[in-house]
């Protein structure tokens, strides 16, 4: 079985483009003169111009968004190095398919063959045990791995394979590197669709470059959407209006498990924590729009507002809880109003991070001093023995003072007089600082009086 794309092998000509094939197909770039997007790449002195230059691959993964040209520019490093190139999707294949390609490379190294560039898409889909079948091959050389990924490689690959790839980063295209994408598209008539004489109206352009969010795939699939609903409308020209037809149930594009959940996520925490309320509603809107699962969001805003308001307005908790049970109890799309509420006031609170900071200064002292003993007189009596051995002795009950209450020691001796919490001079906390500190002068005074130093 001949398991090589020999279309990456040196002097090798453009694929031919059968009737049928998708304008993004069609038009991918057949040299670097033809690659729209990533300058920083493959500029003058760019990662990718340099190598194709000096006709020399490395393994590498691509990160970036869908669209961007990481399929294309493995495909053309091979090419340039004249290498054989295997392309091979993590989605459909599996380890089996990798050993059998591997085999079928070693084979011909044997044979004085060159490296063989083995290309794996959704490389992130192989679990990182899995991803262990390339280590050997990768190691000797029989194989070039070139990797393509959505998602952030230093979550998704192992260690040991991470360390022998060099990561490239690729970014989502400008609208107007999208603009003159589509431009080209609409004037090439023997890949693009520049023999069905068809025109675009430059709001018509703009607005697919706006709609596909730095995605060169996905503008070229709307382009072509437009032009097949404008040719059977018998017309010549793409409008906007056909365009907004083409766009019709097109989702926003969103991984609810991979790496732009979590930073939606993020910065949808970080604009509550900073005060910004837009923004807040923004994020909110994005995870929304994707489809996040409301329950993941509600569960956020809970652990917020105790995380970053606290008892600077200790309503905030209330809030929050309520926005979680609305959404268990009414549902989408109404509860994304509860989710509104709840985003805005917990962004409009006083914030304050001191009763989260009093928990991990509390377990602080608990690693390192240790399970130390609860004191006596903070002990239950419930035996007589308990009793005559000094439990519960001294006990002061707060309900029987005037005020409620007490400025008995509660920590344990050796650390008495620790501060864990520290309330902030901010909504309702600043009233808190007054009390405790005037509750920690009295027990100052106690223990001064009782000769502790």
């Amino acid at each position: 079985m001949d398991l090589f794309d020999k279309s990456g092998g040196p002097g090798a000509e453009a694929p031919k483009r059968l009737q049928g094939t998708p304008l993004a197909d069609r038009l991918r770039p057949q040299s670097l003169e033809e690659f729209v997007g990533q300058s920083h790449l493959t500029g003058a002195k760019g990662l990718i111009r340099t190598a194709v230059e000096r006709k020399q691959v490395q393994s590498m993964v691509f990160w970036g968004p869908p669209g961007t040209g990481k399929t294309t520019l493995c495909r053309l490093l091979a090419k340039a190095a004249g290498l054989p190139f295997v392309p091979f999707s993590a989605v459909t294949g599996g380890v089996k398919e990798i050993r059998e390609i591997a085999a079928e490379a070693e084979g011909r190294r044997r044979r004085g063959g060159p490296p063989t560039v083995l290309f794996v898409d959704e490389i992130h889909h192989f679990s990182k045990s899995q991803q262990d079948a390339f280590l050997p091959h990768v190691e000797s050389g029989t194989i070039i791995l070139l990797g393509a990924t959505t998602e952030n490689p230093s979550f998704e690959l192992n260690s040991a394979l991470l360390s022998r790839l060099r990561v490239v980063v690729l970014e989502p295209l400008s609208r107007q590197e999208v603009e003159g994408l589509l431009s080209r598209a609409l004037q090439d008539p023997e890949r693009g669709l520049g023999g069905q004489g068809l025109s675009a109206a430059p709001g018509a352009i703009e607005k697919i470059a706006r709609q596909s969010f730095g995605d060169a795939r996905s503008a070229l699939n709307l382009l072509e959407g437009s032009a097949v609903l404008v040719r059977e409308a018998g017309e010549k020209e793409i409008t906007e209006e056909a365009v907004d037809r083409a766009l019709q149930g097109a989702p926003i594009r969103y991984d609810k498990k991979g790496e732009q959940h979590y930073d939606i996520a993020s910065a949808f925490i970080k604009s509550m924590r900073g005060s910004d309320p837009d923004a807040a509603v923004y994020w909110l809107a994005r995870m929304l729009e994707g489809g996040e699962e409301p329950r993941f969001i509600a569960r956020r805003m809970v652990i917020f507002a105790s995380e970053d308001v606290g008892n600077a307005d200790p309503r905030g908790l209330l809030v929050a809880a309520a926005v979680a049970q609305a959404v268990e109890f009414v549902g989408l799309p109404e509860a994304r109003i509860n989710l509104a509420h709840g985003a805005t006031y917990l962004a409009m609170a006083p914030k304050s991070n001191a009763s989260y900071s009093s928990l991990g200064a509390a377990q602080a002292a608990v690693r390192e001093k240790g399970p130390l003993p609860v004191p006596l007189h903070l002990r239950n009596a419930p035996t007589g023995l308990m009793k005559e051995l000094g439990y519960h002795k001294g006990y002061e009950y707060a309900h029987d003072s005037a005020t409620g209450e007490t400025a008995q020691q509660h920590l344990p001796d050796e650390i008495r007089g620790e501060r864990f919490y520290e309330p902030k001079e901010i909504g309702e906390e600043k009233a808190l600082k007054e009390k405790l500190q005037r509750l920690r002068d009295r027990r100052k005074v106690r223990e001064d009086d009782k000769g502790v130093i």
